[in-house]
């Protein structure tokens, strides 16, 4: 086949992603665990010409942005050729404004650094004009395990051609508190035998993709109703319940060789009962518990140290220390990573840390480093890079999993398709334009209107429109939270759900919660509704499955992964044969 002069750049920009992976995989026969077993040339020869400085700057992993601005990109590229530390952590910005500071950052660096974000449902967690896969919560509706495989493969190549070597996930803290103010929807749900598979075929398919990955948030932060950004959690369990329930998916992580466990901000007493104490910053829960009673070998990431359930109680590096003597490997967004790096010297000096332990530790990052591929550091080329984490396989891939996702709470085929020739309404509430529900819907129901209803809608229009649906034959209804992260309760006013309320008693009613699914059991009376369904997520691919299933185009697969209420216990779903 014969190549044109005007495709050869973009030939050559693939042939050059492609020996960049090859790179990485041909040092990846061997898990990232199995490596650390190992003597490792290349390890030993860094190890050796850092200074003592150099090592502890190693697990130091500071803060980046690329929507800042120039001054503040300058200042974290003055931290990295002023302190040589281990690594970055990238958070919002845009693909190809990062993918240029990763390059002019490694520059800096005199060993590679290694580039982390977190991306639970991909770079779109972070970065505008990327791909965002669904939600943890909605894929833990999902019951062929081996999608989320996938899933894991293709967040594994947009992070390396990104640049990035590690995501700081995915979570597999066991959400069974409903009010749980940070974890939530991030959860695959509430049963720790899903959220342990799940976690299990994510970190899969993105270590046998080529990246590091990092559970979270060890021991569990699932049953908490404080979020550690604000105030320190505390977790009150006795030691039988947090060994069978919280750490469960961890327990089953570390026999399935995840690479990295990042540890959360919580006061634990029975683990610790030192008072106000991080379990972050606890010896006995981090040496003691993960790494000796569970016989985690791999990475010890902590939580963002700049947390304020860290440093109300200890403030002026004093955490870092302490995070540093507990063993963690990787220390996360320090304060001040210049003093923590000094205070931490003294403590080496001090042997506060056994010198062979200090030096495995460091050897750690350095060997993640090498199973990476940073031994061999090429630059990002940014050349159709938006194109590239845009691929039309990741889209179908997006609309296969809320596919598969989409969960039928109530009805079956009568119930829930309707006649598609009889006078038909179609509500949209919580939205002031249509969205893909409403247009994809109106082509199956010719004979159809339109409405929507507002999230503070007044009662007389409420009423006033009630009034007018209940003279269709038929009439379905949409459910959305347009808010980023989609919270437990719907932010609608009273009367708006009490209007949810009255349509779901009309005689013919379908409705699709396009929200989190907790918000069902803060709208009593939609399971009267003649056909329930739950969308998890206000997506426009989520909104498609939905359409497809009333439509018949696909079957109803989601098993709802939390419980709602007396009505929806976990593990719901009507399945249609």
């Amino acid at each position: 086949m014969k190549t044109s002069q005007s495709n050869l750049p973009r030939v050559c920009l693939s042939l050059l992603c492609l020996v960049i992976a090859g790179q990485a995989l041909s040092q990846q026969k061997i898990s990232y665990i199995a490596l650390l077993n190992r003597q490792n040339h290349w390890v030993d020869s860094v190890y050796k010409k850092l200074s003592q400085k150099q090592r502890i700057a190693q697990m130091f992993f500071v803060r980046a942005h690329t929507d800042r601005g120039q001054a503040y990109e300058d200042s974290v590229g003055n931290v990295i050729k002023d302190q040589q530390v281990g690594g970055l952590v990238f958070f919002q910005g845009g693909p190809v404004r990062q993918a240029e500071l990763i390059n002019k950052y490694q520059k800096l660096a005199k060993v590679p650094l290694m580039i982390t974000q977190d991306g639970e449902w991909g770079l779109g967690m972070r970065l505008d004009s990327t791909i965002s896969y669904p939600y943890q919560m909605t894929l833990g509706a999902i019951q062929d395990n081996t999608l989320i495989y996938k899933m894991g493969q293709f967040v594994a190549y947009d992070f390396k051609r990104m640049g990035m070597q590690m995501n700081l996930a995915p979570d597999m803290d066991v959400n069974n508190n409903p009010d749980n103010p940070v974890i939530n929807f991030r959860s695959f749900g509430d049963n720790k035998y899903n959220v342990a598979a799940k976690g299990i075929a994510y970190m899969k398919g993105m270590q046998d993709g080529g990246i590091l990955t990092t559970a979270k948030h060890f021991p569990g932060h699932g049953d908490t109703n404080v979020d550690s950004h604000q105030e320190l959690p505390l977790l009150p369990f006795d030691r039988k319940r947090l060994d069978t329930l919280e750490e469960y998916p961890f327990r089953q992580a570390v026999k399935a060789g995840i690479s990295g466990i990042m540890v959360a901000h919580m006061d634990i007493p029975a683990l610790d009962t030192t008072k106000n104490l991080p379990s972050t910053l606890s010896r006995p829960i981090i040496t003691g518990d993960l790494k000796d009673s569970l016989g985690f070998k791999g990475l010890v990431v902590s939580d963002a140290m700049e947390m304020k359930a860290v440093t109300k109680y200890f403030p002026n590096g004093d955490a870092d220390v302490k995070a540093f003597i507990a063993g963690n490997d990787i220390i996360e967004l320090s304060e001040n990573s210049e003093l923590a790096i000094k205070l931490i010297k003294k403590a080496v000096r001090q042997k506060d840390v056994p010198k062979q332990e200090f030096e495995a530790r460091v050897k750690k990052v350095l060997a993640a480093k090498y199973w990476a591929g940073l031994n061999h550091y090429h630059e990002t080329p940014t050349e159709h890079l938006v194109e590239d984490l845009n691929r039309e396989n990741a889209k179908q891939l997006v609309q296969k999993l809320t596919d598969n996702a989409v969960t039928l709470l109530k009805g079956d085929y009568t119930t829930m398709m309707l006649n598609p020739i009889q006078k038909t309404g179609i509500v949209s509430i919580g939205v002031d334009s249509p969205g893909v529900f409403q247009d994809e819907l109106t082509k199956w129901y010719i004979n159809s209107d339109t409405f929507l209803v507002g999230k503070d809608t007044p009662a007389d229009q409420l009423l006033a429109l009630l009034s007018k649906l209940r003279k269709y034959d038929q009439v379905f209804v949409s459910i959305n939270d347009t808010r980023p992260r989609p919270a437990s309760k719907l932010d609608y006013s009273d009367n708006v759900k009490i209007f949810i309320s009255e349509l779901a008693a009309l005689p013919h009613s379908v409705i699709c919660v396009f929200a989190n699914p907790y918000t069902i059991a803060g709208l009593p009376g939609i399971e009267r509704s003649g056909a329930l369904i739950a969308g998890y997520q206000m997506s426009d691919e989520m909104q498609r499955s939905a359409v497809k299933a009333i439509a018949g185009l696909i079957k109803p697969k989601g098993k709802l992964p939390v419980r709602i209420n007396q009505f929806f216990p976990s593990g719901s779903g009507v399945v249609l044969r």
